[in-house]
């Protein structure tokens, strides 16, 4: 398996996607238009299981979406130690992210969550370097997308 650490990012055809990722555009996209109020629905009207639905909704997206969106929410958990959040800040600066938001949760047994919601129209860095960047900081135990959204 694959190090998470190196994971990175590919513009693929739609004819080359699986079914089920085909599927979970669509469902994505009823659910984004407002035709169904709920993954439940929008998964039956696709006739596609809610777990592939929940396997794929956070790793396909519409190439159109992807040019068009330019915030980005990180999820990382930290090792808590003093001045991980600034460290950590500062390398998001340094790619040129707007930080929005900042979510911290209160550190237990050493570990602490922080989700960054960032505007990356101005960033310097591709993608999967920037999460790489994130990975290689000695307390970053991980960091992950967890959704892109228009500004």
């Amino acid at each position: 398996m694959k190090d998470v650490s190196d994971q990175r990012y590919f513009l693929v055809r739609e004819d080359v996607l699986t079914e089920a990722m085909q599927k979970t555009l669509e469902a994505k996209h009823l659910l984004q238009s407002g035709e169904v109020a709920s993954i439940w629905d929008a998964v039956k009207k696709v006739d596609l299981s809610r777990s592939a639905f929940y396997k794929y909704r956070d790793a396909v997206f519409p190439f159109h979406s992807i040019v068009r969106e330019r915030i980005l929410t990180v999820f990382l958990q930290l090792e808590d130690r003093k001045g991980t959040l600034a460290t950590l800040l500062q390398t998001v600066a340094e790619v040129q992210c707007n930080i929005l938001t900042i979510h911290q949760t209160i550190p237990i047994q050493g570990r602490a969550n922080v989700t960054l919601s960032l505007d990356v129209t101005a960033m310097n860095v591709q993608l999967d370097d920037f999460l790489n960047q994130l990975k290689r900081l000695d307390f970053v135990e991980s960091a992950e997308v967890i959704s892109s959204g228009a500004s």
